[in-house]
């Protein structure tokens, strides 16, 4: 698992359940995947947010908005991403990505 003194959001959630996927998510993912320079964080954010709402992963999708505002995505360009993905996505999918930005954005509020 990461060496960081402080727990991640993975190993808070389900690190005494499932070390290996943790070490993984932490190690991997994020400590090399995410940082790697051919992209730009924000463009990693992106991508990851489209991925998630084509694929109709919601679950995951609160900390992802999250992570996107914290790389450089504005509220409403987060909005216009998942209207312009009603059109590929599906309609269905949209609507639930959408309800989860507003319920994660209000609260921002």
């Amino acid at each position: 698992m990461s060496n960081s003194k402080e727990l991640t959001p993975a190993q808070k959630l389900i690190g005494d359940f499932a070390p290996k996927l943790v070490q993984l998510n932490d190690d991997v993912l994020f400590a090399d995947v995410w940082e790697r320079m051919e992209l730009s964080p924000r463009d990693r954010s992106l991508i990851t947010v489209s991925s998630l709402i084509t694929g109709g992963n919601t679950q995951q999708l609160g900390f992802h908005l999250n992570k996107a505002k914290e790389n450089g995505l504005s509220e409403e360009e987060l909005i216009e991403v998942i209207t312009h993905l009603a059109f590929y996505a599906g309609w269905p999918k949209a609507m639930s990505a959408i309800m989860v930005a507003k319920e994660l954005f209000s609260k921002e509020k």
